[in-house]
């Protein structure tokens, strides 16, 4: 097969790994301009030199076994690293979180910075659309992109997919990302739900970082909802404010203030896993499907692909997954 994925996160290039080893074509499209999603790091020149902000998740647990060799092999390319500090079994990209999305697409092919807007099928092959121009044909699509995305594709295509898209829905989160001329020494590494911040950390907390006082701050589910549709100019100060409050500290204005909006940050799964209609070569994989983390998405990246290679897979996430209220486990 020549197959299309929507989506170069963990989802996507999960998927495209274990089809690529199977000896299938694989072709990436992602609307972003480089290497990351929801595990991005942003790069800010500033006064103080060239800042770096994991914005997106903070750190990954792993728990399944498949996963665990995953990571194993990661920590084998010195990509990822133990973070005991995030919690127990969690780990962390070095020397930031979107190393390991860059060391799975070194492997790929990607075009970057392409929005498909439809699928459109003829003569039992599948075209892209995006905004100026068509790519295929391809045997077979895989959409690896949230729910709310991806259901609008879908209702043309496969309306049982498209509901099961409609009813999974995702909670937002601002993140601000705060940098100054001085150690907050007053501080902890890490603050965790406490008033309107779901985390907070200090970038230099993290192995393999270092360079100014530079911190995330991401803010509950419940303030990203209230404010979502609020000015990213705006988000800073405010959540500076609660940043200040939560900590019980005096803290200096910081030289960089700059917010992200997450509107699709978390989702609590459908539960479904992966889906494939093998009639018309049509999948879908993410964490909407399985869970909130991570290591979800991975294993519905790799759960789909055993279904479009007709292998028989069980995939499940050992332990119960907790509720959260931010992306650190995104």
């Amino acid at each position: 097969m020549d197959v299309a994925i929507i989506g170069a996160g963990m989802a996507g290039l999960a998927c495209a790994d274990q089809l690529r080893a199977a000896g299938h074509g694989v072709a990436l499209f992602d609307k972003g301009r480089g290497p990351g999603g929801r595990m991005s790091t942003r790069r800010i020149a500033s006064a103080l030199g060239e800042l770096s902000f994991d914005h997106g998740a903070q750190y990954f647990t792993a728990r399944d076994p498949g996963f665990l060799e995953a990571v194993a092999d990661w920590q084998d390319h010195g990509v990822v690293t133990p973070w005991p500090l995030g919690g127990e079994d969690t780990w962390i990209g070095v020397p930031t979180m979107n190393t390991v999305i860059k060391h799975m697409v070194s492997s790929h092919s990607v075009t970057w910075a392409y929005q498909v807007k439809g699928l459109v099928r003829r003569s039992g092959a599948w075209w892209l659309n995006s905004t100026d121009d068509q790519a295929g044909p391809y045997d077979a699509v895989v959409l690896a992109i949230p729910a709310e995305q991806a259901a609008a594709i879908l209702s043309l295509h496969d309306f049982p997919m498209a509901r099961s898209a409609l009813m999974a829905r995702s909670q937002p989160c601002w993140t601000a990302m705060f940098a100054f001329d001085q150690p907050l020494v007053d501080l902890p590494p890490v603050i965790r739900d406490t008033g309107d911040i779901a985390w907070a950390a200090c970038n230099r907390a993290k192995p393999g970082r270092s360079g100014p006082e530079a911190w995330v701050v991401q803010a509950s589910d419940a303030w990203s909802g209230n404010y979502l549709e609020e000015s990213p100019s705006e988000i800073p100060a405010m959540l500076l404010s609660s940043l200040r409050q939560a900590s019980g500290c005096k803290l200096p204005d910081p030289v960089v203030a700059v917010a992200h909006r997450w509107r699709y940050a978390l989702s609590t799964g459908t539960g479904d896993g992966a889906l494939w209609n093998a009639d018309i070569s049509l999948g879908v994989c993410g964490d909407w499907l399985l869970g909130p983390r991570v290591e979800c998405a991975w294993l519905s990246g790799q759960l789909l692909s055993s279904k479009m290679l007709g292998v028989k897979q069980s995939v499940g996430v050992q332990n119960p997954i907790p509720a959260l209220s931010a992306i650190t486990l995104a």
